[in-house]
């Protein structure tokens, strides 16, 4: 319950997760992990997996174009650090690196974009489920009887 009154978890009006000021580090319930420049790196409250960080811009924005080149490489530059530093000390066999841009994505948080650092190990249970209730939908493009009529219409 207390996520779904949160603000993006379900219309409640706490402030944004991701948006954090400097003396924030001193607050152990905001979970933070890393405080740079331009991007902030967080542990996930609800997490998929053990280790599940969240990494992203200190600007409230909710698309990647909408950074800058230095915003995004800083970002993704914690990406690489964090991958590196959670496989070291979780001794992971894999991770899920991923984003849920919009709520039709799966966003829980829609405004503010953010980066999953989700450590995996062989035989674990847990899957993340945007990817989980990924659906195929068929088009035109992909069946191959329209592409051959096509490729033959004058």
């Amino acid at each position: 319950m207390e996520y779904i009154r949160q603000a993006g978890g379900g219309g409640g009006s706490a402030s944004c997760v991701f948006c954090v000021g400097d003396g924030d580090l001193e607050d152990p319930e905001r979970l933070l992990v890393g405080l740079y420049p331009s991007t902030v790196a967080i542990l996930n409250r609800y997490p998929y997996n053990n280790g599940h960080v969240l990494i992203a811009p200190r600007r409230h924005v909710a698309n990647l174009w909408d950074l800058s080149c230095e915003e995004l490489r800083e970002l993704f530059s914690v990406v690489s650090l964090g991958s590196r530093e959670l496989a070291m000390e979780y001794r992971t066999e894999g991770m899920n690196v991923g984003m849920n841009l919009g709520k039709a994505a799966g966003a829980g948080i829609a405004d503010h974009l953010h980066v999953h650092l989700v450590p995996r190990w062989a035989g674990d249970t847990n899957f993340m489920t945007p990817v989980q209730e990924t659906r195929v939908l068929p088009s035109r493009s992909s069946n191959p009887a329209a592409v051959s009529r096509r490729s033959s219409d004058p």
